[in-house]
């Protein structure tokens, strides 16, 4: 029996489960640690009242009321306050402030990923390339980073300057770690290996393109390589922004966990995941789609589509 829908559905129920488990996960964490979480925001040596935190925040009737209560919380478009980096001031408005740079950052970083992998699907980019490739991808992103942010430094002085900072970083992103050569060579592989099937000569002879025939049947596994990459540029951002200084939610993610501000830490972690599910959910609709598609195909002598 041909399960073809059972794919997509599994994406699916990840994409809806991401959000909900990753922040739970947060709170587990949070009670796993040596105290009480009380006393995590705010340290009896330090300051008086833990109980009375405990109960304004939520915090003494165990990690799944906790958990439940932030929800509910968020559900209605109030995220609760920072704990400890910047002590009651909303969470909402500090995420809001922060995504577009980290946005931006992901979009420039994108641009030589998609670039490259169009170029590797339509053939302009051959095997030829491929030790240049594999050499720039060797070379580790924090290097490049600590390198662009000493010329920063030399050029624009302490202070930095945001743009040359954004598209310095989008650089360091894009093509370190493996992202852009994983993406022209994997993109070739995939559409290479599409392109020897049989239906591509038939569809040769009828006076047909192969990419329009091609692209279909590659696109869900296109559009995993694109999610996995574009996941891969997820978690580097967070190194880029922390080096080059970059106002975004990875900075902010990195700093609010120094300081084990979990009030912070959930909704930054919550986005990333929001991030993740949209993903999933787009490659779930193009395997539905291709699905569908294929069945639609009027079918070749020999029963093949």
């Amino acid at each position: 029996m041909n399960r073809w829908w059972l794919r997509p559905l599994v994406r699916s129920a990840a994409a809806l489960v991401l959000p909900v488990a990753v922040p739970f996960l947060c709170v587990l964490l949070l009670w796993a640690l040596p105290g009480d979480p009380a006393s995590i925001i705010c340290p009896p040596e330090t300051c008086s009242g833990t109980e009375e935190l405990a109960r304004r925040w939520n915090l003494d009737q165990g990690p799944t009321h906790y958990f439940l209560s932030w929800a509910g919380g968020v559900a209605q478009g109030e995220w609760g306050n920072s704990w400890r980096l910047m002590t009651g001031m909303g969470v909402r408005g500090l995420v809001e402030e922060s995504v577009p740079n980290t946005l931006i950052l992901l979009g420039l970083a994108l641009i030589p990923v998609l670039v490259g992998s169009l170029l590797a699907a339509l053939e302009v980019v051959g095997e030829k390339v491929d030790p240049a490739l594999q050499l720039i991808g060797a070379v580790p992103g924090i290097l490049l980073a600590l390198i662009a942010a000493a010329w920063q430094t030399l050029t624009f002085g302490l202070d930095g300057e945001p743009t040359a900072g954004l598209l310095l970083g989008a650089a360091v992103l894009g093509l370190s770690d493996g992202v852009f050569s994983g993406a022209v060579i994997g993109t070739r592989s995939l559409f290479g290996g599409e392109r020897r099937q049989r239906y591509v000569g038939v569809a040769l002879l009828r006076g047909e393109r192969i990419i329009e025939n091609t692209l279909p049947n590659v696109a869900p596994a296109f559009i995993g390589q694109l999610r996995a990459r574009t996941i891969q540029l997820l978690s580097g951002a967070v190194v880029i922004e922390v080096v080059l200084r970059i106002d975004g939610i990875g900075d902010l993610l990195w700093q609010a966990t120094l300081v084990q501000d979990f009030g912070l830490v959930m909704p930054l972690v919550t986005a990333f995941s929001l991030i993740s599910s949209a993903l999933l959910l787009l490659q779930a609709v193009a395997e539905v789609g291709v699905a569908l598609h294929v069945r639609r195909s009027p079918k070749l002598p020999g029963g093949a589509a």
